[in-house]
C-alpha cells in the first residue's frame, strides 16, 4: 500500500497545483516515507516544491520531548533552512506571523485513532487557522492503526480541550483526512482542504486491521508510542494518565498495562472477570511486576495488569479497550473502595476539573466507578447510543 506522503513524492501530477506556492509541512519523527527518509527532508529534495516553514506538534518535529506538557521551542531547520514552528510551546494554534511563512500547509501526521491524542486537536486548530487567513491545507493520509471500531462515551458540550477537539467518542476510528473532512462540517469552516488519500488501505484485514503490518515500519509518532499493541489499547489505557495508577511509563511497554504498589493484580483480574466478563473479550490479561525509571511510582515495584493483543487470541472486532480500562477501575473501587484513584492536577493546562473528565469529555464514566451500585449495563446504557450516533455521523466523510 502508499501512503499519502509516498504518493505525493512519487506522482508530479498530485504536486502540480503546489507550483509557485510556498509550502509549509506539519510533521512529527513518524512522518517519513516508504524508505524511511523524513518527509521534510523528502520534499526538500524535490525541485518543484519550495518548502518555506515547517511547524511541529506536541513533543516537537523531532520527537524530544518525553512527557505530556513538555514544551519545544522554535527553530531553524539545519539542512533546510526554513523556521521550524512549534505548536506545543508558547503556543497551542498558529499565529499570525507564522501562517504568513506559507500559502498551502501540508499536515502528515501519524495518529493513533483516540479523541485524545493531541495531533487531531492541532489539525483543527490549523484549519481554523487557514479558514481566518486564507490558506489551503493538505492531508497527506496515512493509516488508523486502531482501524475501523468505534468506541467511548461522546465529549459533552463544555468539556472542549487540546485533548477534546469535539463532540466524538475516545475511539473514532477514522483516519486524519478523513477527520478533517468531519471538522469542517461540523465547525462549518471555509477552506480550501485536500486529502492525498493513500493506495490500498484495509482496515477491516489481519493480521494490522488498520496498520500494514509487516508492510511498514512502526515509527514512535510521540515518545510512549512504541508499537502497534500500544495502539491497540490506548482508547483505554490513556485514561490512567488521569489516575494515580501507573500506566507504564518508566518502562519498556507503556500504555499497555497498568498497575501501583498497593494493589493485587491477581485479585483485580478476578473481580473485572466477575463483573462484566463481556468487556474482556479480544485480548489476554497477564499478571506482571514493574519498575517505573521515571514518572508515578518511580524505583517501587509495581503489581501490575498487561493487556496482550499481539497474539493469536486477538479479535479486532470483539477488543473493547475503553470498556477493558474502565472495568479495572471499578474492580480497584470494589476491591478498595477509599483507594485514591483519581489524580487531581492540570491535565493539559485545564484548571479546576479533575484529569480523567477532561480526558473522558465528561465526569460520567468518573461517576459510573465511584457510584457503588452501578452495573455494566448502566454504562452501556449511556455509551451505546452514543457510539451508534457516531457510527452513523461518520459515514459521509469516510474515504475507504
Amino acid at each position: 500500500m502508499k501512503f499519502g506522503i509516498d504518493r505525493l513524492i512519487s506522482d508530479p501530477a498530485l504536486r502540480a497545483p503546489l507550483a509557485g506556492k510556498r509550502v509549509a509541512l506539519l510533521a512529527h519523527p513518524a512522518s517519513v516515507t516508504a524508505d524511511l527518509t523524513h518527509s521534510l527532508d523528502a520534499l526538500g529534495a524535490l525541485s518543484d516544491v519550495k518548502l518555506t516553514a515547517a511547524f511541529g506538534p506536541q513533543h516537537g518535529l523531532r520527537g524530544d520531548k518525553q512527557d505530556n506538557m513538555m514544551e519545544s521551542p522554535d527553530f531553524n531547520d539545519p539542512a533546510l533552512g526554513v523556521p521550524v514552528f512549534s505548536l506545543y510551546g508558547e503556543v497551542r494554534r498558529p499565529t499570525d506571523a507564522s501562517m504568513a511563512a506559507f500559502d498551502v500547509i501540508l499536515i502528515d501526521l501519524q495518529d493513533l485513532g483516540c479523541r485524545i491524542y493531541t495531533f487531531i486537536t492541532t489539525l483543527l486548530y490549523v484549519l481554523e487557522a487557514a479558514a481566518k487567513h486564507g490558506k489551503a491545507v493538505w492531508v497527506l493520509d496515512r493509516p488508523n492503526p486502531a482501524g475501523r471500531p468505534v468506541e467511548g462515551l461522546t465529549l459533552r458540550p463544555g468539556w472542549e480541550s487540546f485533548v477534546g477537539a469535539g463532540p466524538m467518542p475516545m475511539r473514532h476510528g477514522m483516519t486524519l483526512g478523513e477527520l478533517g473532512l468531519w471538522f469542517i462540517e461540523t465547525f462549518k469552516l471555509d477552506v480550501e482542504y485536500r486529502v492525498i488519500e493513500m493506495e490500498g488501505w484495509k482496515p477491516d484485514e489481519g493480521p494490522g486491521y488498520g496498520w500494514p503490518l509487516y508492510e511498514r515500519a512502526w515509527i514512535n509518532p510521540s515518545p510512549n508510542a512504541p508499537n502497534l499493541w500500544m495502539a491497540r489499547a490506548y482508547a483505554g489505557t490513556v485514561m490512567l494518565e488521569g489516575t494515580t495508577l501507573s500506566e507504564g511509563r518508566g518502562t519498556t511497554r507503556p500504555l499497555e498495562l497498568f498497575g501501583a504498589p498497593d494493589i493485587d493484580a491477581r485479585a483485580v483480574m478476578a473481580e473485572m472477570q466477575a463483573f462484566a466478563p463481556q468487556w474482556l473479550q479480544g485480548c489476554r490479561l497477564r499478571d506482571c511486576w514493574f519498575e517505573p525509571t521515571f514518572h508515578k511510582h518511580v524505583h517501587q515495584l509495581c503489581a501490575g495488569v498487561q493487556i496482550h493483543t499481539e497474539d493469536p487470541s486477538y479479535d479486532h472486532e470483539a477488543f473493547k479497550p475503553w470498556r477493558l480500562q474502565t472495568l479495572a477501575f471499578k474492580a480497584i473501587r470494589r476491591l478498595y473502595p477509599d483507594y485514591e484513584l483519581w489524580r487531581d492536577f492540570p491535565y493539559e493546562y485545564e484548571f479546576g476539573k479533575l484529569a480523567i473528565d477532561v480526558i473522558n469529555g465528561g465526569p460520567a464514566l468518573r461517576e459510573w466507578v465511584d457510584d457503588a451500585g452501578s452495573t455494566p449495563g448502566d454504562l452501556d446504557a449511556l455509551t451505546v447510543p452514543d457510539e451508534e450516533a457516531w457510527v452513523e455521523e461518520r459515514k459521509p466523510h469516510l474515504l475507504y
